[in-house]
């Protein structure tokens, strides 16, 4: 089935790929926006707040005629946000919090086109197995994580031989829920 094109507000590798295993033509522009978010949010409207802010960005400075769609996919550990780690300390916090238990990884999902817009969020259930200082040392010096909400990439070794279980889209852990898109972009009026 062929897609029509749309822009990506994203200059995430993972997201590309993903768009191009799902055969949508794509152009990437990004501007670069604030992640900050007004107190009172649950986790889902976070993520949907700052991708509705990313795909804003990028419309307010382009002449948009295609599909915009924008994405930011947060992780979530006893209701508390993990972000991208700050530095190789950080990482090792964040993976040793991680380690033996489940958290949720939440990806907010923005599609702008004309005066249309569908907005929506996935979360998915990610488990780990314990990790040993070794595991986590071996995996932030090897993969170096440190663009990842979470400190993690789950197509990477630590996803691996690290997740006892998915509960959910698997590729919403990689930071986007592909079929989900694809839907909403058939039901787009286009």
């Amino acid at each position: 089935m062929i897609m029509q094109k749309i822009i990506l507000a994203s200059q995430s590798p993972r997201r590309k790929q993903l768009l191009e295993w799902a055969e949508i033509p794509f152009e990437i522009i990004v501007k670069e926006t604030d992640e900050s978010y007004p107190a009172g949010l649950t986790v889902d409207e976070i993520a949907i707040h700052i991708a509705r802010n990313k795909a804003l960005a990028v419309k307010q400075c382009n002449p948009i005629t295609l599909p915009l769609l924008a994405a930011d996919t947060i992780v979530v550990l006893d209701n508390r946000i993990i972000g991208k780690p700050k530095n190789r300390e950080d990482a090792m916090t964040i993976l040793s919090a991680l380690s033996g238990k489940n958290h949720e990884v939440i990806t907010g999902v923005v599609i702008l086109f004309g005066e249309q817009e569908i907005a929506f969020s996935e979360s998915t259930s990610v488990q780990f197995h314990e990790l040993t200082s070794a595991q986590i040392e071996f995996y932030i010096d090897t993969y170096k994580p440190y663009d990842k909400a979470g400190a993690y990439a789950i197509q990477e070794w630590i996803g691996v031989v690290g997740i006892r279980g998915v509960t959910g889209d698997f590729y919403n852990v990689m930071g986007l829920p592909v079929s989900r898109v694809v839907k909403a972009l058939q039901n787009l009026n286009y």
